[in-house]
């Protein structure tokens, strides 16, 4: 089954840059490694959390081929190959499938405001450039635009559409893409602080942006739901919860947040691309903290087992 394959704990990739801020080879090989070595299902590469947006055509094809490099064969591989144009994103997902990654996925187009019928064209001219699975990305809060249960009812039409990465924050919209979607198709929870609820309601999965700093909180939420501990499913949650807040609390992009603790535990990232934020060494202290939060989260959960 599709789902089968498809069920677990999707870090979404962070862009890895040399202290130049160009891709580094190096430093996201290191980091595919170290998550493939947290024992997660697989990672999703070049969304936002991999600043997509801000980074040319090669240089996303660059890190698409670091990670496959390091780890194709041992985690399934989800490319997000969304673009500004359509023919740049049919670029991205031929090249994908020629590195052997397991399913495609996109953002619907951004900046202008389009049909329905722009954004169906789009999404399938992506599905129709090569063989692989497609992986709606419905992410309204940032492209603008809210995916409507008519266009995913004539997109799941195509055999290639197998799942949806859903970031809209209402839960109801997780359950109605399972329920419409049904038994073996893969909805993706998208908000990281609501990953519990939102696998109690019908995603099967989670892709997150937080869960490369933490991976081991998601793990453990995951196998709280699973064996139906929901009193520590709730608990982990909150904890999670707690760490998000303090990530997005600093002027410095939660992003470039990360990669200082990500520092700390000796996983060298890089900054962030601009226009986002680096952060600032009045907020080294904070940092600091944030990672003795996420070490005690997980020495608690840990200690438990």
């Amino acid at each position: 089954m599709v789902l089968d394959k498809f069920k677990g704990i999707f870090p979404a990739f962070y862009a890895c840059y040399t202290d130049s801020s160009e891709i580094s080879e190096e430093r996201t090989k290191a980091f595919a490694d170290y998550l493939q070595r947290k024992n997660v299902k697989g990672l999703y590469v070049g969304g936002s959390s991999g600043e997509c947006i801000y980074q040319s055509l090669e240089e996303r094809k660059e890190t698409l081929k670091y990670v496959a490099e390091q780890v194709k064969g041992e985690l399934i591989l989800i490319a997000h190959v969304g673009a500004p144009s359509t023919r740049d994103s049919v670029e991205l997902a031929e090249y994908a499938a020629s590195l052997g990654y397991d399913a495609l996925s996109a953002i619907p187009p951004i900046y202008y405001s389009l049909p329905e019928s722009s954004i169906y064209n789009y999404w399938s001219d992506i599905m129709d450039s090569t063989d692989l699975p497609f992986i709606i990305y419905n992410i309204p809060q940032t492209t603008g635009y809210n995916l409507s249960m008519n266009l995913f009812k004539q997109l799941i039409k195509n055999e290639k559409v197998i799942g949806i990465k859903n970031s809209s924050m209402p839960a109801l919209d997780i359950e109605r893409f399972k329920t419409i979607g049904g038994e073996d198709f893969v909805v993706f929870n998208g908000p990281d602080e609501q990953y519990v609820s939102g696998r109690l309601i019908g995603a099967d999965s989670g892709i997150g942006g937080t869960y490369g700093v933490m991976p081991e909180l998601f793990l453990k939420a995951e196998e709280f739901v699973s064996s139906g501990d929901f009193a520590n499913a709730r608990a982990i949650q909150r904890d999670i919860n707690e760490i998000i807040i303090a990530l997005t609390s600093l002027k410095g992009n939660m992003y470039s947040v990360i990669k200082e603790v990500l520092k700390l535990n000796g996983i060298e990232l890089g900054s962030v691309r601009a226009p986002l934020e680096a952060v600032n060494d009045n907020e080294l202290t904070q940092i600091d903290q944030i990672n003795a939060m996420i070490e005690q989260a997980i020495s608690k959960y840990y200690r438990k087992s």
